[in-house]
C-alpha cells in the first residue's frame, strides 16, 4: 500500500471523516438519550419520539436500572450515587474521548483508542443481552450505538494498523 492512501494521522484517508461522523451520530443520540431520561424523571407520563410501542420503548430501557452504570454500579454503591451516572453521560464521555484523541498522531492514543472501543462494545454487547433477555424490550437509540460502537472498533483497528506500519517503515527508511 502506498504512504498516499493513508492520512496525515497515520490511519486510512477515510478514517478521520468516518471518526467525525460516529463521534458525531454517537454524542447525538447520548446527548439524546440523556435527555429522554430527565425528561421522563421529571414527568413520568413524556412520550419520546423513540418510544415506538410497548415492546419498543427506549425510554423504559433508559430509566430501568441497567440505564445507569450498566445496572452494575448500583451493586456496589447506592441507587442515587454520584458514581451511578446514566450510560448517556458515559457515552457522551466517550465519544467525545474517541473524537479528541483520534485527532492524535501516536501510538499510546490508538491503543487507548483501541482498547477503549473493545471495552465499549464488551458493554454494548451485554446491554445488548440485557435489552434481549431480561427487558424485552427494543430501544432504537440503544442498538444504533452497538452499531456506532462496533464501527469505531473496526475504524480504531484500521487506523492502529495503519499507524504501526508507517512507524516500521519510517524506521526502516
Amino acid at each position: 500500500m502506498s504512504s498516499s492512501s493513508h492520512s496525515s494521522t497515520g490511519g486510512p484517508k477515510w478514517e478521520h471523516r468516518v471518526r467525525f461522523v460516529l463521534c458525531f451520530l454517537g454524542l447525538v443520540l447520548s446527548v439524546y438519550a440523556l435527555h429522554v431520561e430527565l425528561s421522563r424523571e421529571n414527568d413520568p407520563e413524556y412520550r419520546a419520539m423513540c418510544d415506538l410501542g410497548h415492546s419498543v420503548s427506549c425510554s423504559k430501557v433508559f430509566t430501568s436500572r441497567w440505564g445507569r452504570g450498566f445496572g452494575l454500579v448500583q451493586i456496589f454503591t447506592s441507587k442515587d450515587s454520584l458514581l451511578n451516572q446514566p450510560n448517556s453521560v458515559l457515552g457522551i464521555i466517550f465519544y467525545a474521548l474517541q473524537l479528541g484523541l483520534g485527532q492524535l498522531v501516536s501510538s499510546r492514543a490508538a491503543f487507548f483508542l483501541v482498547m477503549s472501543s473493545w471495552v465499549s462494545v464488551a458493554g454494548s454487547v451485554y446491554l445488548a443481552g440485557i435489552l434481549a433477555f431480561v427487558l424485552g424490550d427494543f430501544c432504537v437509540v440503544c442498538v444504533s450505538t452497538y452499531i456506532i460502537n462496533f464501527a469505531l472498533l473496526y475504524t480504531n483497528l484500521k487506523r492502529r494498523t495503519g499507524l504501526e506500519g508507517r512507524l516500521k517503515r519510517g524506521k526502516s527508511e
